[in-house]
């Protein structure tokens, strides 16, 4: 087969995960472009270390996988990340296909999860429909990664664009901070927190850093603060709706 997708992600070491999130977005591409063969690729080191290790899997990275290609005679490569922003994993992701470019007569990256307008109000309105609490005591707090990169402000576009609903957007390693949130929600005396990770996958972060009872975790933060504590290890590619958001980004790119 002379044409190919590439479906791209930071990658997880918890298989489950992997399973719901990673492996039902390329199994989605895959139905949509059955003349496609599909391939995965991470971009984290580390987790793909730590899969050779623990299960015996080896998992490409972007240029390793382009290298194969190239060997297997493929002449038409599209990538689709998996990632949520356009942040340092996506900026790799375009550097590692750069270098591979002229080996193909078409070499074309799809966008992140979050890049037009279109697609913040779409993930938006998934994100209310999802974690809409009816009660007006109750709010959604979803945990993204945040980013020492300067696309950290598009998690702040995104809670700003929540802003008369009951779902807000916090980060685990850059603003908005949690505490800015629990401000918000004493404010409007909301007694019960759902706590979710606005994540690809519920891996690392979602476990300890959101759901578990240690002291610096999310849970452990509001319950300490007084608040009934409910956790949801969902991550995002579980949803049909934003599997369905990747495919019409690599529709873009293959149209």
């Amino acid at each position: 087969m002379s044409k190919a997708i590439i479906v791209v992600s930071f990658g997880t070491t918890y298989p489950e995960t992997r399973k719901k999130t990673i492996q039902a977005c390329e199994e989605a591409i895959q139905k949509r472009f059955p003349d496609f063969q599909v391939y995965r690729a991470f971009t984290s080191n580390v987790v793909i270390k730590r899969i050779k290790e623990n299960e015996g899997i080896t998992v490409p990275t972007v240029n390793q996988l382009l290298e194969q290609l190239k060997k297997d005679g493929v002449k038409e490569v599209y990538i689709q990340p998996l990632h949520v922003i356009l942040g340092s994993e996506y900026e790799k992701v375009l550097h590692q296909a750069n270098q591979l470019k002229h080996e193909f007569d078409i070499l074309k990256i799809g966008k992140p999860l979050l890049f037009s307008e279109d697609d913040y109000e779409n993930v938006a309105n998934i994100l209310v429909k999802e974690y809409n609490n009816n009660d007006v005591d109750e709010a959604t707090i979803l945990m993204g990664h945040g980013s020492q990169h300067y696309a950290f402000t598009a998690y702040a576009a995104l809670d700003h664009m929540l802003m008369e609903t009951p779902v807000y957007i916090g980060c685990v390693e850059s603003y908005p901070p949690v505490e800015d949130l629990e401000k918000q929600l004493e404010a409007k005396g909301v007694k019960k927190v759902h706590l979710a990770p606005f994540m690809l996958v519920a891996g690392d972060h979602a476990t300890n850093d959101l759901c578990s009872d240690e002291e610096g975790s999310w849970k452990y933060f509001f319950t300490e603060k007084g608040y009934q504590v409910e956790t949801h290890l969902i991550g995002l590619g579980e949803y049909p709706s934003v599997q369905e958001l990747y495919v019409q980004h690599l529709e873009q790119i293959i149209q």
